[in-house]
């Protein structure tokens, strides 16, 4: 099966840590910036490292932009993100992701045709703010406005009991999607399935549901 090609342009703080984490699991990536010294720095850190400027059409046609399966735009500048993402586009890659510095922006690289829009500091910022005001939540994702992932430990009444007895649909609207015990993460889980003390759950739920979790003790 061929791997899915990755091609991150801009190698700021968020685009160093997507190329590495795409390539520690095992992707194909190539990193691209301006600045030699900031493509130096992610030799052997990534597939291809490479200096070019994303917003030349000829950059990008020397490095074969067009081959990638996904491109992650995540330049500082709001205007040149949004060139680059304009020229990926039309390059017929099927997904491009950029990182837009506020609504507007992100408004603008929709516009331009990005696939997804990512916020980084705002987003990281409801997370530490969520798990700060939260007695329960240990991470929080949200997948849209009203529906979201959280980790959160069980709470003592769920403890030794079944899944099906304690009917956590049913009663509360949220889904069990995994269960962490130490190392090991079970996917699997079912009404037979029971939790430990020290178990960590995934849980998906309606957002305002979730909030209530939250704060329960």
């Amino acid at each position: 099966m061929k791997r899915t090609q990755y091609l991150v342009i801009g190698l700021g703080t968020v685009g160093q840590s997507i190329a590495e984490t795409l390539y520690e699991s095992g992707c194909d990536v190539m990193a691209v910036d301006v600045d030699q010294a900031l493509v130096d720095a992610m030799n052997g850190r990534v597939t291809h490292a490479v200096v070019a400027d994303a917003a030349d059409p000829d950059a990008l046609e020397a490095i074969d932009a067009a081959s990638f399966d996904v491109a992650i735009v995540t330049i500082a500048t709001d205007l040149r993100a949004t060139v680059i993402t304009m020229l990926l586009k039309e390059a017929g890659i099927p997904m491009v992701i950029a990182k837009a510095s506020d609504e507007m922006h992100g408004r603008l690289l929709r516009r331009v045709g990005a696939d997804q829009i990512i916020f980084p500091e705002r987003d990281m910022g409801r997370r530490i703010a969520r798990n700060l005001v939260s007695g329960t939540i240990l991470d929080y994702i949200e997948l849209s406005p009203d529906f979201s992932l959280i980790e959160i430990k069980p709470q003592p009444a769920w403890v030794g009991v079944e899944l099906g007895a304690l009917n956590l649909r049913g009663k509360m609207g949220i889904n069990v999607v995994a269960v962490r015990s130490g190392e090991h993460v079970k996917v699997d889980v079912g009404p037979r399935t029971v939790f430990r003390a020290d178990d960590v759950l995934l849980v998906m739920g309606e957002q305002r549901t979730l909030e209530k979790l939250s704060h329960a003790r």
